[in-house]
């Protein structure tokens, strides 16, 4: 009798999955720029480390501003003082307006002095606090959280605060985002899925070998790609680990639902032929049968049978190729099989129908 592998066909409860291709991308990015012109006198910062909002990264030369603000100071200073002898002098003319000691175009003339100088105290003081602005823009600090890239400029050089080539690019990677596109035929079972609750998405490796990160289902995008039939989506991760890197390629995986009851069998023992997918079944006396059968959810280590196999029949796994109808065969351990130099892997498989 020929040898042959064989498991049971169990009732199991089924995740689906949805799976699309997708990139990494920061949460926020930005590029670090100047917003006073003058020489870059510090860099604070080490390239590729990670930054708090906040944090001082470079220093522009802040002289030129603080002899701005010592001007206006002393401007200010200077109109404030002749504001306290004009409104003196206003009190002086109001009392001899009384008397008819000075005209009521000398009074006005004086009033309007007053008025003209408390008007030059405020554009100084303007000065005065666009002078203690500059210096403090003088001082660059991180707008974000997150990873500081390579620097763009050298210490000693000139910035001007127009240019737009900046000082550094900071990239927000905690959390960090993965944008993704699904078939427009999957977006009522995203609607219905995220109607239920946060939607988990798993992040897996280019390959698809490597699970990276697990996270949540962020937004679907308000339109579909008519070029391409698809429609974008986007995933957020924690990332605590730096698992992901901006520009990243990714598999991503999202659960849309649970399959209750499914009827369970290794994806091994599914075969395609001219006829369609079918199983060998076994039966009490070890005999084997091939049964047509309709294949659901399946992955590399088991398919959902949604028609031709009950829970608790028996399915060939291995020794298929040497199969013909009504043969009687021996089930015998993995390792057995594996020393049968015919035992090998069948040479036509079903063909794979995703998880989604």
């Amino acid at each position: 009798m020929s040898p042959v592998q064989a498991a049971t066909a169990t009732v199991q409860s089924v995740p689906r999955f949805l799976s699309g291709l997708g990139t990494a991308t920061a949460a926020n990015t930005v590029t670090v720029t100047s917003r006073v012109d003058g020489q870059l006198m510090a860099i604070h910062f080490t390239e590729g480390q990670q930054v708090k909002a906040g944090d001082l990264l470079v220093e522009i030369d802040p002289r030129p501003y603080e002899v701005q603000l010592t001007q206006a100071l002393g401007q200010l200073a200077k109109d404030q003082a002749t504001l306290a002898n004009a409104k003196r002098d206003l009190a002086r003319y109001q009392q001899l307006a009384k008397t008819n000691l000075v005209s009521r175009q000398e009074l006005d003339t004086q009033e309007s002095l007053v008025r003209q100088t408390e008007g030059a105290i405020k554009a100084d003081q303007g000065a005065v606090d666009s002078a203690k602005l500059q210096i403090t823009y003088s001082k660059i600090t991180a707008p974000i959280d997150g990873r500081v890239g390579l620097k763009l400029v050298d210490v000693g050089n000139y910035i001007a605060s127009g240019s737009t080539t900046g000082i550094v690019v900071i990239t927000q990677t905690h959390p960090i985002d993965v944008v993704f596109t699904l078939p427009e035929s999957n977006i009522a079972d995203l609607v219905k899925a995220q109607k239920a609750g946060p939607v988990s998405v798993e992040a897996w490796d280019r390959t698809n070998q490597q699970l990276l990160t697990t996270g949540e289902l962020l937004s679907l995008d308000n339109q579909i790609d008519t070029a391409t039939g698809t429609i974008k989506l986007k995933a957020r991760f924690d990332n605590l680990d730096d698992a992901l890197f901006p520009n990243q390629f990714v598999n991503a995986r999202l659960k849309v639902a649970t399959l209750q009851n499914a009827v369970v069998i290794p994806t091994a023992a599914l075969q395609m032929g001219n006829e369609g997918n079918f199983v060998w079944l076994l039966s009490a006396d070890n005999k084997v049968s091939k049964h047509r059968v309709t294949a659901g959810i399946q992955d590399s280590q088991q398919v959902v049978i949604s028609a031709g196999v009950n829970a608790g029949d028996r399915v060939v796994t291995d020794g298929i190729d040497r199969l013909t109808e009504g043969m009687q065969v021996e089930v015998v351990a993995p390792h057995q099989t594996a020393a049968t130099p015919n035992a090998e892997q069948p040479k036509h498989r079903a063909k794979p129908q995703g998880n989604s």
